[in-house]
This record gives C-alpha cells, structure tokens and sequence, in this order.
C-alpha cells in the first residue's frame, strides 16, 4: 500500500503525493477505503463490449482538464473520490492535465502505477485516451463526452455521456417560470423576455444543452427567446464574465451557461439578474441571483465500471446516465430567487420525462427556418471509413443520445440567436 500525504480538494479530503505527469502541474492523489455502497446496474449494450478480465480488483485513475476550482471538473473529482472511497478502491487523481499529449503520458503512468482503469473527463482527452488503450488491451480505458468508441474497434475503449438535455430542460422550466413571476409582477413585458445564455464552443454539446433549456422555458413561456454568446474556452473566468455582461448590457433579464467558471454567476450576481448555474450550486456565492442547476451524477457511471470490472462483466461502449437512474440531477431550488411553485412544476414535468409522455426535442414544438422538422440526418459516427448519417427525427421528436452516448442535436432552431460563431 502506498504512502499517503493529504490534500484538500474542495468540500472533499484526498490524500496526494508528489505531482507527476506532462507539466508538473497536475495534482496526483493516491487512496482507499474499507466502506462499502450498493452498486449501480451497468446498461444493456454491456452485453455487446468485449468483458474485463475476470475477477479484477479495480484500481483506478483519473485525468481532469482542470481542478477543483473548475465547476465541471469538481464534479467529476467528486464523484470519482465518493465512488472509491465508499468501495475501498485504491485511486490516483491527475488534474490540469491540457487536451494534448500530456493526457497520452498521464494515462501510461497511471498503467504503470497499477491502474486497470482510466478516466479522462474532457472532450479533447479521446484521441490520447484512445492511444494508450490501444497499447495496454489489458486495462480499460473510459472516456466522458467522447464520439468514437463505439466505432474505434478497441474492446477496451469506452464512451460515456448522459441525457443532460433532460436535466437542461428542467432547469429551463425554472427558468420560465421566473419569467412568468417577472411578467406578473410588472418587471418585465411579455416581448421583454429574453434569456442569454453563455457557451464555450459550437459543438453540438453546447447547441444541444442550450437548446433544450431554451425549449424547457419556453413550454412555460412562450413568448420567451434567447441570445448565445461563445467564449472559445471550456474555462476562462474573465471572458465568461465578460460574455454574461455583454448579455446583460443586450437586455437579457435571465442567464445561463454551458461554460466552468464561476464568472457568469458572478456577473449576474453583481448586476441582480437571476442565474441558472451548471455542475451544481453557486448558491453560497449568489445567494440572491441563483436558481438552480443541473448536472451529471457520474457516481453512476463509475459505479458501474467498478461492478463490470469486479464481476469481469462488459462495460458499455457508449453509456448513457438518465432522469430515472439518477445519472442526470438538478441541485436544490434557491427559493430565495425562484418563483414560487418552481419545484412543484419541475416534478410534474421530470416524471413526464420518465415516462415519455414529454420530449426535450419534440419537434411540433420548435421550428427550424420557419419549418417543422420532420427528417435530421445526424452524424453520429466518426470511423475512418464513414458510415452514412443516421435519421435521428422520428415518432414526432429528434431522438439524442440514442445512436451513440455524446450529442449530436446540433439543429439552429428559431427563437435563438447566436452573438458570435467565431467559435
């Protein structure tokens, strides 16, 4: 068992040893539990991935973009300590490792330290990820918001997302609904309604998310529209800051943001101007402007690759955390800023999420060019050889991360308007 020196991450305690890896400024941490916790079941396409060996003691390590300080990463860094403290499992931490080769040099010296699984969380890690898996077959590699597992022909390669549109959606019901409370109370007219929203790319992660927040807010109001702008960086404070007050300077009376940091919540915070977060609560910091977030509960994910490894079972090519196992969460309701029956509302509609009674994407319900988009060829597959794009509109609403775990609604639909495609 390794030495172990502790660290503060966050709200949570890790134990850490000397940095290591690319450029000498990722935070690597070593430890394990003897608390034990019920175990997640894995998805069905497990039973089309090639098994782990069997009865393997999971040890395992992560690679982070970023570090506690970034609200997505924090998520995951959470997450990933919670799950192998409470199965006792042994766990390296690797943070601030950048998109680059760095990420193929942390993945091997975390082979090397023992671990027969790896994690990378960012978009940009899969290539490198992809890399290692392909000279270590003996060790499974799975990757957060990655496109091409399912078509890379690696066994031991793995994709994992969620339908976090459906948590988007919800938190953009609450949103509507603070609309409607600044429409009632004389704040604003109902043409006044409109929502800014600050993203990082034009990928189709970020059109997807903002998309369905958009149509969540506006299935309670429906005067409602909504300006993007970009920053060209998953974390950059300052121009997050700088985004969420051109926003505001344009009239936007509600904001929200597919981007890390904590600068758009602050802007909104010092303007007054009602914030849907990302990741999880900025409560503490914006008492008065937060309402609420959504994200992704990935204890779920890594609970599952801990059973499958354990059990010598599958694990899922492309995985896909839902409303109804708990994947895809939204944090507590700040009633101080949330219009009254928000949280009433949000459960009428979840369970209609569940059920299928309602889609994020129902196509009746959003226009494209003036149109209703009856046919959407996506691309929802990125091998060498190209498969054809695949029909992704059917029984009346566009069908997301049902072809494969990552986004691909990338349809510009009425109603929004993007500030800056530079990006």
């Amino acid at each position: 068992m390794k030495k172990f020196i502790s660290l503060l991450l966050a709200s949570a305690m890790a134990l850490t040893l000397a940095a290591c890896g690319g450029s000498g400024s990722s935070a690597e941490t070593a430890a394990s539990s003897a608390a034990a916790t019920s175990a997640a079941a894995a998805s069905s396409a497990a039973e089309e991935a090639a098994p782990a060996a069997e009865g393997q003691t999971p040890v395992m390590g992560f690679i982070f973009l970023h570090d506690e300080n970034s609200t997505y990463d924090n998520n995951f860094l959470q997450a990933a300590i919670n799950v192998c403290e409470a199965n006792g499992i042994e766990y390296y931490l690797k943070t601030n490792i950048p998109e680059s080769s760095e990420c193929y040099d942390a993945a091997c010296d975390l082979v090397d330290r023992g671990c027969n699984i790896v994690f990378a969380d960012s978009f940009g890690h899969e290539s490198f990820l992809a890399q290692a898996a392909a000279e270590y077959p003996e060790v499974q590699f799975c990757h957060a918001t990655g496109t091409t597992a399912h078509t890379a022909g690696l066994a031991n390669f793995h994709n994992a997302f969620a339908e976090i549109y459906d948590g988007r959606y919800l938190a953009g019901v609450a949103a509507g609904m603070k609309l409607n409370e600044m429409i009632a109370n004389g704040d604003i007219t109902e043409e006044e309604a409109k929502m800014g929203y600050v993203g990082a790319f034009t990928y189709a992660e970020v059109i997807s998310g903002y998309t369905s927040f958009y149509l969540g807010a506006k299935s309670v109001c429906p005067s409602v529209t909504m300006d993007v702008q970009f920053t060209g960086s998953w974390y950059d404070e300052t121009l997050e800051k700088e985004a969420a007050e051109v926003l505001i300077a344009d009239k936007c009376v509600l904001i929200s943001q597919h981007a890390d940091s904590m600068g758009a919540p602050t802007a909104c915070e010092n303007a007054g101007i009602p914030n849907v977060s990302y990741n999880g609560s900025t409560v503490n910091a914006c008492p008065n402007t937060f309402i609420i977030s959504s994200k992704i509960n990935w204890e779920v994910y890594f609970q599952t690759i801990v059973d499958c490894v354990t059990n010598g079972e599958a694990i899922p090519a492309d995985f896909v955390g839902t409303l109804e196992d708990g994947a895809v969460q939204l944090t507590e309701i700040n009633e101080a800023a949330a219009a009254e029956g928000t949280a009433e509302k949000i459960k009428e509609v979840k369970a209609q999420l569940i059920s299928g009674e309602v889609h994020a994407f129902d196509t009746a319900l959003f226009t494209v060019g003036g149109e209703e988009p009856t046919s959407y060829m996506a691309d929802v597959d990125t091998d060498a050889e190209y498969t054809p794009d695949t029909e992704a509109i059917s029984d009346g609403y566009f069908h997301e991360s049902e072809y494969r775990s990552a986004p691909y609604f990338d349809l510009r639909i009425d109603g929004i308007t993007t500030l800056n495609e530079k990006y």
